[in-house]
């Protein structure tokens, strides 16, 4: 029996671009100054996407407006990092009333020593905003085109909008018209999200929902708790992530001027910052019902392997700490 020769399968015409790829070679990118780096120097990358995280309560609405206004008056953020692009802000804050808008920014003002009416930043007054949704991408794009804003602050991430955090392929939209948004107008996005309840030895793996929100970011800041005393540490894509530092809220004499500061220990180059850590350690021992092991108190304090190990080495040696089977605990006394 004669076999019938099988015929190749047609192929789909390929669609001839009219518009050429533009490819350049590498020694001819442009390269970027180092003054042109930063919007707020060690804190915050110039045209930078990324998230404040943390859970409840750890002044993530707080440190959002402080870059903001920081950006917009050129005044150091946290009176710490300096303002290198200053420039007008677009804040949205989706859980705050307008009136406790205000009030939060006249206390940042006030501790700044300038007016609000002086304040080069704008405020998104629509109680509403969905960037799941193309008529809201395209209202806050008219708008970003309209302002030529430095620096954009969404918050939090979760009421802008209403898809699965979960599921990276719902997600991965959204962050790509944030990227887009980011990339036409030269924008540096700030998003506050949520961490979950679950301890993690990197603060990025415990934001809420997929993994893609902790994957956009060319700049972190986190926030937990401790005690009265608030930590942040800060993440780079492209630079030398600083020491986690120590916050306090504080106010005036009157209980104006609310503010997030840098404590002087913590910022201090002169060896006071090591003894913050000293003291955080001992505290936390001592409050600890059992040994901690050196996991725990790494997550607990959200500082590096390097600064705890010198710093429980040293309170060794000083016979302040004993290292036991079950971890690290205070020292019994002589």
């Amino acid at each position: 029996m004669r076999v019938a020769a099988r015929r190749p399968c047609p192929q789909a015409p390929v669609a001839v671009s009219t518009t050429a790829l533009p490819i350049v070679r590498a020694a001819l990118l442009e390269v970027e100054p180092e003054e042109q780096r930063w919007l707020i120097e060690g804190l915050w990358a110039r045209s930078a996407i990324g998230l404040i995280g943390g859970a409840p309560k750890c002044c993530k609405t707080w440190f959002g407006l402080d870059m903001a206004v920081s950006v917009a008056t050129g005044t150091r953020a946290l009176g710490h990092f300096p303002v290198a692009a200053g420039g007008p802000t677009l804040i949205y804050l989706a859980e705050d009333g307008l009136p406790q808008v205000r009030s939060r920014l006249e206390a940042l003002c006030r501790h700044r020593g300038v007016g609000i009416a002086q304040l080069d930043l704008h405020v998104i007054t629509s109680p509403v905003l969905r960037l799941d949704l193309c008529s809201d991408q395209e209202r806050l794009s008219e708008a970003v085109q309209r302002m030529r804003p430095r620096l954009l602050l969404l918050d939090p991430l979760v009421r802008l909008h209403r898809l699965d955090e979960n599921s990276a392929a719902e997600i991965s939209g959204l962050l790509g018209y944030i990227r887009d948004l980011q990339r036409r107008f030269d924008l540096a996005v700030v998003l506050v999200h949520h961490a979950s309840k679950k301890q993690r030895s990197q603060p990025g793996q415990a934001l809420r929902g997929s993994s893609d929100l902790h994957a956009i970011g060319d700049c972190n800041a986190y926030l937990a708790r401790h005690g009265d005393h608030i930590v942040l540490t800060i993440e780079h894509r492209a630079a030398r992530s600083p020491e986690p530092l120590i916050l306090d809220l504080v106010a005036d004499d009157e209980g104006n001027a609310t503010h997030l500061c840098v404590r002087a220990e913590a910022a201090g180059g002169d060896g006071r910052q090591q003894h913050s850590l000293h003291q955080q350690i001992l505290d936390l021992l001592d409050r600890a019902s059992e040994p901690l092991t050196r996991t725990a108190l790494r997550a607990r304090l959200a500082v590096n392997n390097q600064r705890l190990g010198e710093a429980l080495a040293q309170l060794e040696r000083e016979r302040r700490v004993a290292r036991t089977d079950q971890g690290w605990s205070i020292a019994p006394l002589s």
